[in-house]
Order: structure tokens, then sequence, then C-alpha cells
């Protein structure tokens, strides 16, 4: 089968009976062109199935108008729905997203931001992983520029979008304390992420200012059976928490089942548990968690904006921080909420 021919401004302007720089004028935003020019242009277009090559056009302004996201587990309930967020607000900007996916390594998240660059994108948001400064580097001085959503790192540059996680772990103890819990635990994963081990920081501190015996288990990455497992080490001990703080929703979600199913313990009755990220199973008839939200229009927001604002394009070498602070959502897995 032939291919379809390729239609260009110069077909547009023959079609058209005018120069080629009035089609150019036409699709441009703000040229001055006249109304029957225009009207003659966008009826010949319209006949010849023409569209304007908006990558081009960027590329010898040199703004392609491409905006990475780089992420890992895009397909966990709280990723996704970030990246619906940051879609939405990066596509009505008018800018193209490009996704790349990758583990959780700097090796990954290093050869994503090569591969952004190759593309001559506009920036990234890292989703995941903590690129070597090196490789922050190396895209800032390709005109690149970068936001970082949960990240710690604190090189002039970038934007660090952040929550106030340790904040987060200090009102869950004081939560459990209104309960009348004594024997608290946190439930976290080996991930390490500068937003889990905040959230672990803020917890223990405050509990055990607040005279509770607390106790650390992590296990694995935070997903839903390594909840369970948690669960297991947790629950089995010689003085089993009255409460535990899980760092993730996913995390919560299968600590509870285990607990339930596997325990036969009652929850908020005789376990009192709370999670973080308010996914949308937290709401959930048999899950009803009280977990903390985060701010996602918030942080799409803010992320969108700064990438899009003319003022900061020339201002790079400084460091941008927004601390944002997620919402307690109270539903039935606290006793007394």
């Amino acid at each position: 089968m032939a291919s379809k021919p390729f239609i260009s401004a110069h077909d547009v302007a023959e079609r058209a009976g005018v120069s080629r720089s009035a089609v150019s004028r036409t699709f441009t935003p703000g040229a001055s062109v006249s109304a029957e020019t225009r009207r003659r242009v966008l009826q010949a277009a319209e006949e010849l199935g023409y569209h304007v090559n908006q990558l081009a056009r960027g590329l010898m302004r040199r703004e392609s108008g491409i905006v990475c996201l780089i992420v890992s587990d895009a397909a966990t309930p709280y990723r996704s729905a970030l990246l619906r967020e940051l879609t939405i607000h990066l596509q009505n900007a008018g800018k193209v997203v490009m996704l790349i996916n990758t583990d959780r390594s700097d090796d990954s998240v290093g050869n994503a931001l090569r591969q952004a660059i190759r593309y001559q994108a506009e920036a990234s948001i890292i989703l995941s992983g903590l690129p070597d400064k090196s490789i922050t580097q190396l895209c800032l001085k390709n005109g690149q520029r970068m936001v970082l959503i949960n990240r710690d790192d604190d090189q002039p540059g970038p934007l660090r979008i952040n929550l106030k996680d340790e904040e987060a772990g200090r009102r869950v103890a004081l939560v459990f304390e209104r309960a009348g819990c004594r024997t608290v635990a946190f439930a976290n994963s080996e991930a390490g992420t500068p937003s889990l081990m905040a959230r672990e920081r803020g917890f223990v501190s405050a509990a055990k200012a607040l005279g509770m015996e607390v106790c650390v288990e992590r296990f694995g990455w935070t997903g839903y059976e390594a909840g369970k497992v948690l669960a297991h080490r947790l629950l089995t001990r010689a003085i089993r928490p009255e409460a535990v703080f899980c760092a993730t929703d996913l995390l919560a979600c299968g600590f509870m089942d285990a607990a339930r199913l596997e325990f036969g313990l009652s929850v908020p009755e005789q376990l009192c548990l709370v999670g973080f990220d308010d996914i949308e199973q937290a709401a959930w008839e048999s899950y009803k968690l009280t977990t903390f939200a985060q701010p996602l229009q918030a942080i799409a927001n803010a992320a969108v904006s700064w990438l899009c604002d003319p003022q900061e394009t020339d201002n790079l070498l400084h460091v941008s921080r927004l601390l944002l602070e997620p919402d307690l959502i109270w539903r039935r897995s606290v006793r007394g909420g």
C-alpha cells in the first residue's frame, strides 16, 4: 500500500495562492495576517490535511516542548495517580510528555536522563531514584530544567518538591496516644527513600517522647505482599504492638489483611493502623484506612508552573524547595477517629 504523501507548507501556499511566509504567519500565534489570507490558508490546509510540525518549529527556537517523566513502579496506585495529574497539567500547558520507566538504581535514572538530552527535552521530572549530581549537572548544562519529587538533593538548579513527612510521623504518634495505645510500631520498606525515612524518624522520635514503647520493622519494597510479611514479623513479637504506622497505604492494606485473616485481630478494636498516600483502595469498605493524602494536584501544579515560568529560565543556579503538608484523612482504622 502506497504511503501517504508528505504535505508541506509550500503545498498549502500553492493551493491557497499565497506566499510561503503567509502560511507561516497564519499558524504563528500573534503574527500579522489579513482575515482573507487566513481564511484561504486554513481552507487549503483543511483540504490537503496539513498540520504544522510543532516539534520542528520548536527545535528551530530551541524549544522542543518535551518534558520527560522519569519514574519507577508506575503501576502502583500512588504513582499512577501522580502521573495522571502531571500529564494533565503538562498537556494543558501545551507540553509533550515523554514517559521513561526506570528501575530504582542511579544508573537507570542516569541513562534515562541521557535519553532525554538526546531528544532535546526541555525538562525532566524525576519521580524515582536520585540521579548522580554529575548527571543532573549535565542536564542543566544542556538547558534542561528539572523537578525532583519527594527526593533529597541539595544541589543548585532543580526544584525539589517534598512533603512534611517528619511532621506527619509526629502527628501519628499523637493520634495513637489519643487512642490509648502504649506499644506502637513503624512498618517500613527497605527502599530507604528520603520521604519514607523522614516519616519513620518523626514517628519514632515523637512516640519515644510520649513514653511509648516503639519498634521498627523493615522489609522489601513498598508493596502489598511486603505488608503481609511485616505483619507476621510484628504481630508474632512477645509484646505485640497495639498500633502500627505503615509507611505507605499498600503496606497498610497487606498488613491489615494479614492481621485480620491470619491473626484474627479486629481493626481498630484490637489493632490501630495508619497509612500514607490515600490511594483509592484506602477508602474501600474492606479497609477504611486512616491515612495521609498526598496533595497530588498541588504537586503537579507547582512542578508545571515552575517549569513554564519564563522568569526562572535564566535563574537556575539556586536551590528551590517547596514543602507541602499532607492532610490527615480520618476513617475507621483508629479508635476514637
